[in-house]
């Protein structure tokens, strides 16, 4: 598995490169955003490590830059920006995952080992489409569809929504949606999920006269037909 490290901090990125290539990753480092998106499209790579404040072009613009050329790359991001307002930038922009500095070094490398296990699958254990009413999610394109109409949505309210259906006419809780889609224990000082979900509303129900998406007072959230 070959692994582009996109870090400024000489320490930092040193720390990075030597962990990851002691558990058996080929690397490649680079320490601006210029070169990382010259060396992520020309070259293939597994995953993306990237900080957000790095010279020349910034990780967020670099991570959507990756992502309109390489959709299912994982990227995660490092970073010293941790503030919710922070990570959803960070998610909004595709990152698949988001990891704030300092971290432990085991936490990075789990983090990493479910995002090459997840791309490596590809989905292909798991239906190919899902649909719940007129609402559809095609797995392979990565596409969503309600009553035909395209809904443009971001790498984690792709992954939000599919488990949603996935899980449709049962209600979830935010720890289980903060495990299952951000691999993340969940803080109830954060309101992350709460934050997603209204977004996933706005764009799946707020044009349609069946609301999906329904708050469970104290419990959580259920994709459903029903009331």
């Amino acid at each position: 598995m070959k692994i582009l490290i996109v870090e400024d901090e000489p320490k930092v990125a040193a720390f990075l490169k030597q962990g990851l290539e002691e558990q058996g990753y080929d690397t490649d480092l680079v320490y601006d955003g210029q070169m990382g998106i010259r060396r992520a499209l020309q070259e293939h790579y597994d995953l993306v490590l990237l900080d957000i404040i790095i010279p020349y072009m910034n990780g967020i613009e670099l991570c959507r830059q990756i992502k309109l050329a390489k959709p299912s790359m994982p990227i995660i991001m490092l970073t010293a920006l941790g503030t919710t307002d922070d990570k959803l930038t960070g998610f909004d922009a595709g990152a698949d995952d988001y990891l704030v500095k300092p971290f432990e070094f085991k936490e990075l490398l789990a983090r990493i080992r479910v995002l090459l296990r997840r791309n490596q699958t590809g989905g292909t254990e798991t239906p190919n489409r899902l649909k719940v009413a007129d609402l559809e999610l095609d797995l392979n394109k990565k596409l969503a569809l309600r009553g035909g109409k395209e809904i443009e949505l971001t790498a984690k309210e792709f992954l939000l929504l599919e488990y949603l259906m996935r899980n449709s006419e049962k209600v979830v809780s935010r720890a289980a949606i903060a495990e299952k889609v951000w691999e993340i224990t969940f803080d109830t000082g954060t309101n992350v999920v709460d934050v997603y979900v209204n977004i996933l509303r706005k764009k799946i129900d707020r044009d349609f006269e069946l609301k999906l998406i329904k708050t469970r007072i104290g419990m959580g959230y259920i994709l459903s037909q029903g009331g």
